[in-house]
Formats: structure tokens, C-alpha cells, sequence
């Protein structure tokens, strides 16, 4: 069974920065997109970046020039790093994966709570 756990999330200041990690495990495609999401309260789960298993990553323009997803394959883990972050970046965040960066069909983690005031 796939699974992702997230973690690194948190309160911060206007401005701060954090960075969420996913560890992932029981995926055997050897082609994937990984992704974060992110859902406010009230509003759609939004994508926010994604990387390629061939290293091509996107970004949502909310967030360019701040966010960067990165990789770890050794440790099969997916980061995003958050800098200069606003109020409007507070949300619950998600991991996924799935085959394609369409994400029709994505396995998603629990989400860790980021806070920004």
C-alpha cells in the first residue's frame, strides 16, 4: 500500500518560512508526479507544486519565487520549502502521487496545518 506522511507544519509570523517533508513508501512506478496541495477552510484543495519523477517541477503563481519542492530519493521523501510566507498561505497541506501530474487518481497524505498570522 502506498503511504505519505507529512510533517513540518506549524504556526508562524508573516514572513517566516518552514519546510513540510513527505515520506513515501509503497509506490512502485518508476514514473510519478508528486505533488503538495494545500485547502483553506471553505475553499477547493488547490495545487501549490509539483515535481516529476524526471526532475520537471510547477509551480502555482501564488506562490512562485517563494515555495520550492525539492527531493530526497534516497530517503523517498518530498519537501517543500516555504519562504516569505502571508497570511493567505494558511491552509492545511497535502502530499500526493499518482502516475500522472494530472493527478486524476493521487494517494493522498493525512495534511499538516500550516498557520500564518
Amino acid at each position: 500500500d502506498v503511504q505519505l506522511v507529512e510533517s513540518g507544519g506549524g504556526s508562524v509570523q508573516a514572513g517566516g518560512s518552514l519546510r513540510l517533508s513527505c515520506a513515501a513508501s509503497g509506490y512502485t512506478y518508476s514514473s510519478y508526479c508528486m505533488a503538495w496541495f494545500r485547502q483553506a477552510p471553505g475553499k477547493e484543495r488547490d495545487r501549490v507544486a509539483a515535481r516529476h519523477s524526471d526532475g520537471n517541477t510547477g509551480y502555482a503563481d501564488s506562490v512562485k519565487g517563494r515555495f520550492t519542492i525539492s527531493q530526497d530519493n534516497a530517503k523517498n521523501t518530498l519537501y517543500l520549502q516555504m519562504n516569505s510566507l502571508k497570511p493567505e498561505d494558511t491552509a492545511m497541506y497535502y502530499c500526493a502521487i499518482d502516475h500522472w501530474c494530472t493527478f486524476p487518481r493521487p494517494n493522498w497524505g493525512q495534511g499538516t496545518q500550516v498557520t500564518v498570522s
